[in-house]
């Protein structure tokens, strides 16, 4: 593969909602531009774009894949993302790669909250954005019908250039609203003619000439005075319309079939900003331009780790051209790092490569201690915007399968986050548990499998445990009296200790002892024993806090008394004292921040109040949103995510971090006490 300059190289994302057919229209693209010799279907686990094996197992896309092509002179790097939500980091990762995106739309399902999720992360990277209305052969498919919701969404940014002609319910050929000429499904010219006599087509052609004019003042007062454009002119004023975000092109066609995929493609060339045209962020927010003159740099977007094959990153180039055997320091670690081949990427295989230049993507093998998100530069002094990744919402407890495995899995999650940065894994210390943290159950699913099938380490999970705890809520003053005689030294320990309440996580331990009832190098053994006493509470075995515990009195014996005694009277005044202070049960409590759609907000604040949940406050956001904060019970929200994501159709998103504890309610209570104390 040759070497393209910055202005004939294209990164194009293509996303949307589940099951609207990206990755078949990626198939699509690789048959036209002959990269394949037939488009592979999903459903049978042959398209070139899913090779990953949870893909080909699921059919679907959980990744997001690279494909290089060249075409008309031009390199189109095709991005497939997955449209699943539980595979989102995937979108992430390919909006970081790409310069624009084309959002794939169901003719079927119109426009769905996948598609409108993808249009605005693209606005708000400030990237240019086109549609392609596909699966137009499927029954109850209408273009026109999604055209409008489109424009009732969007408004005038919607600008359709290849729309069908239907007669009745089948589409009989396709009309290039710039060429004025219709084509045939099976993608022979019919003939150059005027436009069909349809009042549909002739108010599409006018939404785009208004929609050109727009975006250029030449063109616009060309409009106003009744004259024609060519289609030179219209090329010209659709590409600055795209690229300054006032025109999103729509396209359409069948995927599987590959109609009017040709005209999509070779428009995308035409209008769509190339590497020249786009810019990137830097760590300081700032814009800055792809130039092949710069030191070399580059920003990894994608991370596979393989136990087998190692670790491969995709990589983007920021500035200058990088090359077999390049060395540049990683800005984040300060380490220098050795690309040994570079490699371009064609879905599962990889391509070796010469060179690689500014605004180009491509691989390389084995690099050491670099992530996702890291930016590798000559002096180091090169850092790229972090990529947003979601965080992750749903959280189960991971236990191995096999005794001894614990390290092996251990290592295995740390594997496959530096390959998904939406993986969380950490050490619940209170409850001994692995907690994983992912997006969703099909997300912790593809975990799962992936730790049996790559790295042998076979879980089972489990609903992750409350980190409950214990207090007491009156004073009490009691006494600790430990005295065995056994034949020769015996033990002895005598203290009265004063519990109550208090406002301090840890236990306060304070004296107030007098003329030297207990002498005062006994003073820590006291301590030690109830400290030790508090890991356990007395209603169901949950640490003990808000204890304040006072010496104030005792005795001992000069022979028989050592600090174990005076250590075990301890725990004896800590078991008779704190049944008798009202010991209470606490959970943790944790605020939460939902934005939801206004029309949702009541189904999403009554999910809230099943949990047991308070609504302190609502602000209204962006975009017809609004956010919910609460506080709710961290026992009520272990399917919290699965929730919205049925309540909501995956538009709402949240935050839930811990507060503080408060008392449990006593029935709830009653019912933890008795299962913990089986």
């Amino acid at each position: 593969m040759k070497l393209y300059p910055e202005n004939s190289i294209r990164n194009i994302a293509l996303l949307g909602h589940g099951g609207a057919g990206k990755t078949t229209l990626a198939d699509a693209i690789l048959y036209y531009a002959g990269a394949t010799d037939r488009i592979g279907k999903t459903g049978e686990s042959t398209t070139m774009m899913d090779f990953d094996p949870e893909e080909k197992k699921r059919k679907v896309s959980v990744s997001t894949s690279v494909y290089a092509l060249e075409l008309k002179d031009n390199k189109l790097n095709l991005i497939d993302a997955p449209g699943l939500f539980d595979f989102a980091g995937g979108v992430s990762e390919a909006l970081a790669a790409a310069d624009s995106g084309v959002i794939v739309i169901s003719g079927k399902s119109g426009l769905t909250v996948g598609a409108k999720q993808a249009f605005e992360k693209l606005r708000k990277q400030n990237k240019s954005a086109a549609f392609f209305i596909g699966k137009l052969d499927s029954s109850h498919a209408h273009f026109y019908r999604v055209l409008s919701a489109l424009v009732a969404n969007y408004g005038a940014v919607i600008c359709p250039v290849v729309v069908p002609f239907v007669e009745g319910d089948e589409v009989k050929c396709y009309i290039n609203l710039i060429e004025n000429k219709a084509y045939g499904c099976d993608g022979i010219t019919l003939k150059e003619m005027r436009m069909p006599v349809s009042t549909e087509i002739d108010d599409m052609r006018s939404m785009l000439l208004e929609a050109i004019a727009t975006a250029d003042e030449e063109l616009m007062e060309k409009y106003f005075a009744g004259e024609e454009f060519t289609e030179e002119e219209m090329l010209k004023g659709l590409a600055a319309g795209v690229k300054s975000g006032d025109i999103c092109p729509v396209y359409c066609g069948v995927q599987q079939t590959g109609d009017a995929v040709a005209m999509l493609v070779d428009n995308l060339l035409k209008v769509m900003p190339s590497v020249a045209d786009s810019k990137y962020i830097n760590a300081d927010g700032e814009e800055c331009t792809y130039s092949a003159s710069g030191d070399a740099a580059l920003t990894i977007f994608k991370t596979i780790a393989d136990p087998f094959v190692g670790k491969l990153s995709y990589f983007k180039v920021l500035s200058g051209v990088i090359g077999n055997d390049t060395r540049l320091i990683n800005s984040r670690t300060g380490t220098e790092e050795r690309l040994s081949k570079v490699l371009y990427l064609k879905g599962a295989k990889q391509e070796d490569a010469d060179k690689i230049t500014a605004g180009d993507i491509g691989a390389v093998a084995k690099l050491g201690n670099v992530l996702t998100g890291d930016t590798l530069s000559v002096k180091g002094n090169v850092a790229a915007a972090d990529i947003d990744f979601p965080a992750p919402s749903l959280s189960v407890a991971v236990y191995p399968k096999a005794k001894g495995d614990e390290e092996k899995i251990t290592a295995a999650l740390n594997r496959l986050i530096e390959e998904d940065r939406t993986i969380s894994v950490y050490m619940n210390n209170e409850t001994k548990e692995q907690i994983l943290s992912a997006l969703g159950e099909q997300h912790i699913d593809v975990i799962v499998s992936r730790l049996k099938s790559k790295f042998g380490a076979d879980v089972e999970l489990k609903q992750p445990k409350i980190a409950y705890r214990e207090t007491i809520r009156k004073s009490v003053k009691v006494q600790g009296r430990h005295k065995k005689q056994s034949g020769g030294h015996g033990q002895f320990g005598d203290v009265w200790i004063r519990f109550e309440p208090c406002d301090s996580e840890e236990l306060v331990f304070a004296d107030e002892v007098f003329g030297g009832a207990v002498p005062k190098n006994f003073f820590p053994a006291v301590e030690k024993g109830l400290r030790e006493c508090t890991a356990k509470g007395v209603l169901a075995g949950f640490p003990l806090v808000g204890l304040k515990a006072t010496l104030v009195d005792g005795s001992y014996h000069p022979v028989d008394s050592s600090e174990m005694a005076f250590k075990m009277a301890a725990a004896i005044a800590y078991k008779e004292g704190i049944p008798q202070t009202s010991p209470a049960l606490l959970e943790p409590i944790g605020t939460l921040k939902v934005l939801v759609p206004d029309e949702m907000l009541g189904d999403v604040i009554g999910d809230i109040n099943k949990r047991r949940g308070r609504i302190i406050g609502m602000n209204p956001a962006e975009n017809k949103m609004q956010e919910i904060i609460g506080e709710v019970p961290m026992a009520e929200m272990s399917d919290f995510a699965t929730a919205m994501r049925s309540i909501t159709q995956g538009t709402a998103t949240f935050t839930l971090e811990h507060a503080r504890y408060e008392e449990v309610p006593q029935m709830i209570a009653q019912k933890i006490i008795d299962e913990n104390k089986q």
